[in-house]
């Protein structure tokens, strides 16, 4: 495979030279909005600060988002690393569709390390004439995207992690997940644990510019002038009309999808008293980084001081040397680091686990209360239907609370990737009252039904090993070696550790 791609690397598809992407800006009078009205009052009684909702249950975050493109008069700016095109993804588009209808000038930039399957799904979307998709650093084979890999490695490896949802340049969503079934609850194989934030106030203008830069970027290339396909405009109305009755149908499913907009606005008014008002900042990666060497969500994150406690739910945690010894300049001064992070059970990218695993002896020696996510920590699963099945649980959260006053929620992973690769955004809200309510989130991940904790003990020669211990029915359950895990995971873990990867991981 790799020589019929240095074969091939002579004669690779150039990206398209010329091609039209106009330039624009978010909107920029969201008072003059519904939603820049809503929340005008709240505002004023609040200078300076943001309005903060935690999000943390798929079902109230994937509602969030279908309200605010309901109630969205002027712009909708949506920006993922993986919009997926199954039940809640479509659900989603047809809502945005339905607001294009209305007049709304929508942007949607989607990472394409994703998009094998979704091409001309997007590429019909974009037949709208109020829609606009384009994609970041695309990939020039549609159909062998494994040859782009190996003939253009350097371009590819650099992808946008980003995940933020702003209406009206007014209200924005910005945390840990994508677009798709998994990250909402409703996935019948596997959900991810994660956690979002609803924001408004002055730090939804800096989320906005986040996505204008990236948006007006080079990196950003029309879906229209990569994907090719012909259609007539009677062929995307009779498409069109077929989603909506799609849609249409979905009357089982446990969110509301039709809600008037004047039921919308009262959903709005009655969760008004639980925005937390307090100061907040963004962090972003420039769409550059991998060319400027400039990572200042990471420089943003070491910055950070740290009095006497850290807690941290993390995807993927490969913290490298770096991290060990950070970890034991924390221990030395007595700040308590607790981490939760998935077991190879529950990991997705089993590579990621292989990085991980190599730093738990040196964590758990340095201080770290470590925790694994097991995975029946939240089998039941709310499907789009009458049935409920049951599904194994991952962990997708990226937050970290310090000092009980400073959360930082958003796309950021503790790993080489996030650090040095992809660009990635953050939320640093400082409140006491917000970082009482994610604890409280956080603490039913590390609870003894949902984890494993992970210790070290004396082995029969004296060598430390690593021990699991977890709860149920009331009893208390050891594990000498990874939980739940089977052979094919095991022998894959083990393999893959034995690769110099670390730094792409």
């Amino acid at each position: 495979m790799l020589a019929a791609g240095l074969f091939l690397a002579g004669c690779a598809t150039p990206l398209p030279q010329h091609y039209e992407a106009v330039p624009s800006v978010a909107y920029a009078n969201p008072q003059d909005t519904d939603l820049g009205r809503f929340i005008q009052p709240d505002l004023k009684a609040h200078p300076g600060k943001n309005g903060v909702r935690l999000l943390s249950q798929g079902r109230l975050s994937f509602k969030a988002r279908l309200d605010l493109a309901a109630m969205a008069e002027k712009t909708l700016d949506l920006q993922y690393y993986r919009w997926a095109v199954d039940t809640s993804g479509s659900i989603l588009a047809a809502k945005v569709m339905r607001a294009a209808d209305r007049g709304v000038r929508v942007r949607i930039l989607i990472d394409d390390i994703n998009t094998a399957n979704s091409d001309f799904k997007f590429a019909r979307m974009d037949f709208h004439p109020n829609i606009e998709i384009r994609l970041f650093n695309p990939f020039r084979r549609r159909g062998f995207r494994l040859f782009d890999f190996v003939t253009d490695l350097d371009r590819l490896n650099h992808r946008m992690h980003n995940k933020a949802f702003i209406a009206d340049n007014a209200v924005a969503v910005v945390g840990g997940r994508n677009i798709g079934d998994e990250y909402f609850d409703v996935d019948p194989e596997a959900n991810f644990r994660d956690l979002d934030v609803t924001l408004v106030g002055p730090v939804v203008r800096e989320i906005s510019t986040s996505f204008d830069e990236f948006w007006n970027s080079e990196w950003a290339i029309p879906v229209n002038a990569i994907v090719k396909e012909k259609m007539t405009a009677d062929e995307f109305k009779a498409r069109q009309a077929k989603l909506y009755a799609w849609v249409a149908e979905k009357t089982e499913g446990p969110y509301t999808i039709g809600q008037p907009r004047e039921a919308i606005r009262d959903d709005f008014n009655a969760a008004r008293h639980a925005f937390i008002w307090a100061p907040a900042r963004v962090l972003y990666d420039s769409p550059w980084k991998i060319d400027s060497g400039h990572d200042e969500v990471a420089t943003g994150l070491r910055a950070l001081e740290i009095d006497a406690e850290l807690l941290m739910e993390a995807a993927y945690l490969i913290v490298g040397e770096t991290g060990i010894e950070n970890a034991g300049r924390l221990n030395a001064r007595g700040v308590r680091v607790r981490i939760l992070t998935n077991s190879l059970a529950t990991n997705d990218v089993v590579a990621a686990h292989s990085g991980y695993a190599n730093y738990r002896k040196d964590l758990i020696r340095n201080g770290v209360e470590l925790f694994e996510l097991r995975p029946d920590s939240r089998k039941r699963n709310r499907k789009w239907s009458l049935l409920s099945t049951r599904s194994i649980a991952s962990l997708h959260t990226k937050v970290f609370v310090i000092d009980a006053e400073t959360t930082v929620v958003g796309s950021y992973n503790t790993d080489p990737r996030s650090r040095d690769i992809n660009t990635e955004i953050v939320v640093m809200i400082e409140s006491a009252e917000l970082a009482a309510q994610v604890k409280a989130y956080m603490a039913s991940g590390v609870a003894p039904q949902a984890s494993y904790r992970v210790t070290l003990e004396k082995g029969e020669r004296g060598f430390d090993r690593l021990v699991w211990t977890t709860e149920a029915n009331g009893a208390t359950i050891r594990f000498d070696s990874e939980p739940e895990a089977g052979f094919w995971q095991r022998f894959s873990a083990w393999f893959i550790s034995l690769l110099p990867i670390e730094d792409q991981l």
